[in-house]
């Protein structure tokens, strides 16, 4: 008998319960715990689909079961939101938030990963310096350069509109940088958990530097890529402090903009209901990403990479 089992049988023993009760009640409890944890995490997105479906745009009346006459009710929140897109330009604002954060997570893996790789495997002067003066940029909140910010995306708007003030390209040129400091330092540490064996291997047989980071580096960093990729979507597409600020025309907003402008700002006539009809169909995407690339995130490290 292993020593792990036999404190467990001289429980059991002393308590009067047989060890297979014991191992019956203990998942028990794993399952009650498991239980009271799914409740908490699922309430607030039962909450947001109940809103969404009671007609009055009121959340003093609200109730976790809509109390309605009648069936054809339930959707009126979603009728009135997609059924005036001259009113309310839904899908714009959903296509906007779509590309922006696309477009931006691509953007960050793009240049990230080179720029850890490069932290992670040369020594070249002032390295650690800058590694330290990165992490340090991240501490002060985006806030703070929001006027520098505001000012740098006009004076750029003058010689290239396209990432300008209140234009997508500039928003998400805002993003790229204020994500870059944080990934580096997450993806390097990924890159020094790659053996170096593999690199040298690589140089070995001929391989130039650039061959052995796209053909050996970066699949075995997929893990790593895909997870910063899909968290930099996640917090692009909900995030709203920077796009209210940046984007000003109807046409260009997102759709966290869009819905708080519409729904939400307004002192005397919130409608919490078509709010959260938005917020239940904004929250698509980002549940498909998921649901696309959940083995990819859950997966994969080096292990076995080089023989032992």
């Amino acid at each position: 008998m292993s020593s792990i089992s036999k404190p467990m049988v001289t429980y059991a023993q002393d308590s009067g319960l047989t060890l297979k009760q014991r191992r019956r009640l203990e998942s028990l409890v794993r399952y009650a715990i498991l239980s009271v944890l799914v409740v908490f995490a699922l309430f607030p997105v039962l909450w947001i689909v109940s809103a969404s479906l009671n007609p009055l745009q009121s959340m003093a009346s609200q109730s976790l079961i809509p109390n309605v006459s009648d069936p054809a009710l339930l959707l009126k929140n979603y009728t009135d939101l997609l059924g005036n897109p001259d009113r309310y330009p839904f899908f714009r604002w959903l296509l906007n938030s779509t590309l922006v954060a696309s477009v931006t997570a691509i953007g960050i893996v793009t240049i990230t990963a080179p720029a850890a790789y490069a932290f992670s495997r040369f020594n070249f002067k002032g390295r650690r310096n800058l590694l330290l003066f990165m992490l340090l940029v991240q501490v002060f909140p985006n806030l703070l350069a929001m006027v520098s910010i505001f000012l740098m995306l006009q004076q750029l708007g003058v010689y290239l509109p396209f990432i300008g003030f209140n234009t997508p390209g500039g928003l998400i040129l805002v993003y790229i940088g204020g994500a870059m400091g944080t990934n580096i330092w997450l993806m390097k540490g990924f890159f020094d958990s790659i053996p170096r064996e593999l690199d040298e291997a690589a140089l070995v047989d001929g391989a130039t530097i650039l061959q052995t980071y796209i053909r050996i580096i970066l699949p075995a960093a997929r893990p790593i890529l895909i997870v910063i990729g899909v968290l930099s979507f996640v917090g692009i597409f909900n995030e709203f402090v920077l796009a209210r600020v940046l984007l000003r025309d109807k046409e260009t907003w997102t759709l966290m903009v869009g819905l708080y402008v519409n729904f939400v700002s307004s002192n005397f006539a919130n409608q919490w209901g078509l709010f959260a009809a938005g917020a239940v169909i904004g929250m698509l995407p980002t549940l498909i990403v998921y649901l696309l690339l959940q083995d990819q995130i859950a997966s994969g490290t080096t292990a076995g990479a080089v023989k032992g």
